[in-house]
């Protein structure tokens, strides 16, 4: 994998934030020349200390998917785009659709239009969301499974998950389709508990408070470590026959509510929980057990989860012990946008 990227270009759509950060520093180390786009939206995650590492080596750009003529600029002459960027909060879609169509539809449309007149034969993966199947027909989940999604945010990956495979199947656009599953671990936001619900209970016992369970704790999920979700995504990236594929980044192994927080006490060695009942607007929205099905993306590519639980809990928290004060706190705002030219794309720390 060293070699497929060296030498070669790469633009990330979120690039500030969670798993956008992550992956820009893996690129980094492997040679490759990164560009960031984030606008940097207050509380969707986007930090510039997630790039701190490598801001030597990380070009970034301030500005926002649904800006066609910075997206038309950045895009020229990258041989990857990770589209990472997007509206990321299923609560804020039930009371204010719009921002999941803006950014996700249409933001989406906005990329791959770009990539059709300026760069078709670049290679773009697209990081979904389990969400978009909704409640599980069957155990696991395997891709054939149906969508029916249960929120407004779910619909439109869903929708810019379609885009997609239509610029990869009638424009040529190489492409690749990815529905990640609780993906966990550092430079995560920290502020909020409205997405990622693992980094949040890390903070809970990290501050050594109480964690609210709702029912006996009993439903389901699958837990993936940042790190390995990165490298699905440069499997998949780098894999002819995954283009125009859809496939399960998650863990084959389910995990109960209850048994998550069992092991973040245990590894944090403090913290709490106690259970507490379904308000009926959470029950309305839980679509139950949920894990995936994983064995397409191990048979195409080899990918497997390497980190277990414990392991990454253990390397979540040693993290935010080391660098509390960049995500316990709000981080320093960045200009909503730049202008699309090279004086503005500089690496920023």
């Amino acid at each position: 994998m060293i070699e497929q990227f060296k030498g070669k270009t790469a633009l990330i759509t979120g690039g500030m934030g969670f798993i956008g950060s992550n992956l820009a520093i893996r690129l980094a180390e492997l040679g490759c020349q990164v560009t960031v786009l984030d606008a940097m939206i207050p509380d969707y995650g986007g930090n510039e200390f997630n790039l701190a590492e490598k801001s030597d080596k990380i070009r970034v750009n301030f500005c926002d998917i649904r800006d066609a003529s910075a997206v038309d600029y950045l895009v020229r002459g990258q041989d990857y785009v990770f589209h990472l960027a997007g509206q990321v909060c299923h609560l804020m879609s039930l009371s204010n659709p719009f921002p999941d169509i803006e950014m996700n539809i249409t933001g989406t449309a906005i990329i791959m239009e770009a990539l059709r007149k300026h760069n078709p034969e670049a290679i773009c993966v697209y990081t979904g969301t389990r969400g978009q199947y909704g409640s599980s027909v069957s155990l696991p989940v395997n891709e054939e499974a149906p969508t029916n999604p249960k929120g407004i945010y779910e619909i439109s990956n869903l929708t810019a998950e379609k885009i997609i495979k239509v610029y990869n199947d009638v424009h040529g656009i190489r492409s690749v389709l990815l529905r990640l599953s609780n993906i966990y671990g550092p430079r995560s936001q920290m502020m909020h508990s409205r997405f990622g619900v693992a980094n949040w209970f890390v903070r809970l016992v990290m501050d050594n408070e109480q964690i609210q369970l709702f029912g006996d704790g009993s439903i389901l999920r699958d837990f993936c470590y940042v790190d390995d979700c990165v490298d699905a995504i440069l499997r998949t990236a780098t894999t002819e026959e995954c283009y125009g594929e859809i496939f399960n980044v998650g863990s084959d192994i389910p995990v109960s509510f209850l048994q998550l927080v069992e092991a973040m006490v245990k590894v944090a060695k403090q913290g709490s929980y106690k259970f507490t009942e379904f308000s009926a607007e959470r029950k309305a929205q839980e679509p139950g057990d949920f894990y995936s099905d994983i064995s397409k993306i191990e048979r195409m590519t080899g990918w497997r989860p390497a980190v277990d639980l414990e392991t990454g809990i253990a390397k979540t928290i040693e993290f935010y012990a080391k660098h509390r004060d960049h995500y316990w706190t709000k981080p320093s705002k960045a200009p909503a946008a730049a202008a699309p030219d090279k004086s503005t794309a500089t690496a920023r720390c």
